[in-house]
């Protein structure tokens, strides 16, 4: 039996994220208190292992039926040994178990693809011992796997954040050895090739957080069904018309600080909250979001401040000051008037990514 000097242990909690937040699509993201917890114990006292690349997965929460537990498939487990991979390690320390909760639910436009790239980084850099692996520099590797900033940045630095990422070659991007996420409608890649893996680019990706009134709380309200985000990016368009680009800079100019303000401005926010570029093409696979969003307003429903998709969806998220439960089950009965079921929880802002060491 190992002692205590022979197990590490260690927790990785990662939180949830909600994107675009209406028109800051693809730029904008807000981390929110629903964690993805990673439980990883190394046992130092074994010299060989028989599981797989000397990994142990097991898993509890969200989506349970459908998660792989072989390391070389679960995309936590391929994020982190593809930044082992980048640094000359090519499996887990010997022996190392990964216990995964996970209450975000799938395909729900809440930022579980995100969370899973995020502490998978995290893993990679911890069980490797990288600890010159700056918050900044594990962006970039994030980034190379998710290329859509908004989520990864959030569940990474925490907080309200806007983010961009800068533009990279083909060259960059067409090796096999790194992970896609599920975001990126393409082969899972991460594939052992037993050539070291390209590292990122430096400073690919940058983030600013902005400040978030106290007050306001997020209401998620959650369907009884997924939209993966690769479908409901091909239901985009190619071209936009200028007066929708227009309108939606417009807002995005307008929704930092909105957000920011103590106390909140309910009718500024719920301007600056709307969206032609993603919401209006997204109808067709979330029934009754175009009523939610047209009909649900600071007017309409005391405490309300504005009501947007969360990210792809289906989810809806509702930014309030009080009222919570009223504005939930408001659109919740819309839902349900299209057969749809759904289930609400009150989120608030939440710190970046952790590791505590018992």
């Amino acid at each position: 039996m190992a002692s205590s000097q022979q197990m590490e242990k260690f927790v990785i909690k990662t939180p949830c994220s909600s994107a675009n937040i209406g028109p800051g699509f693809d730029v904008i993201g807000l981390a929110l208190s629903m964690y993805l917890e990673l439980h990883v114990t190394i046992d130092r006292s074994k010299t060989t292992s028989d599981k797989p690349l000397n990994c142990r997965i097991t898993y509890e929460g969200q989506g349970e039926e459908d998660i792989s537990l072989d390391p070389e498939v679960n995309l936590i487990t391929r994020v982190a040994l593809y930044v082992l991979r980048c640094n000359d390690q090519r499996s887990f320390p010997v022996e190392t178990h990964v216990h995964i909760k996970n209450p975000i639910p799938l395909g729900r436009g809440l930022g579980s693809s995100g969370a899973a790239v995020v502490a998978g980084v995290q893993l990679g850099k911890e069980v490797g011992g990288l600890h010159d692996l700056t918050p900044e520099r594990l962006f970039d590797y994030c980034l190379m796997i998710e290329r859509h900033p908004d989520n990864v940045g959030a569940a990474l630095f925490g907080g309200f954040v806007g983010t961009y990422l800068k533009p990279l070659t083909p060259e960059e991007t067409a090796r096999t050895e790194i992970p896609l996420s599920e975001v990126l409608p393409a082969p899972a890649g991460g594939v052992d090739t037993g050539v070291k893996p390209p590292s990122p680019p430096h400073g690919i990706g940058h983030h600013i957080k902005f400040p978030w009134a106290p007050e306001i709380k997020a209401v998620a309200i959650i369907p009884e069904f997924e939209v993966p985000t690769a479908k409901a990016r091909e239901v985009l368009p190619a071209e936009y018309p200028r007066a929708d680009v227009t309108f939606n800079l417009q807002r995005i100019a307008l929704l930092p600080v909105a957000l920011g303000q103590s106390p909140p401005d309910p009718e500024l926010i719920n301007l600056a909250m709307q969206d032609k570029l993603h919401q209006p093409y997204r109808q067709v696979l979330i029934p009754g979001l175009t009523k939610i969003v047209e009909s649900m307003t600071p007017a309409t429903q005391p405490g309300l401040l504005g009501v947007c998709l969360s990210g792809a969806g289906p989810t809806i998220l509702a930014l309030a000051t009080e009222n919570f439960e009223t504005i939930a089950q408001k659109i919740i009965e819309e839902f349900k008037s299209n057969n749809i079921v759904c289930r609400w929880e009150l989120l608030e802002p939440a710190d970046g990514t952790t590791v505590t060491r018992p």
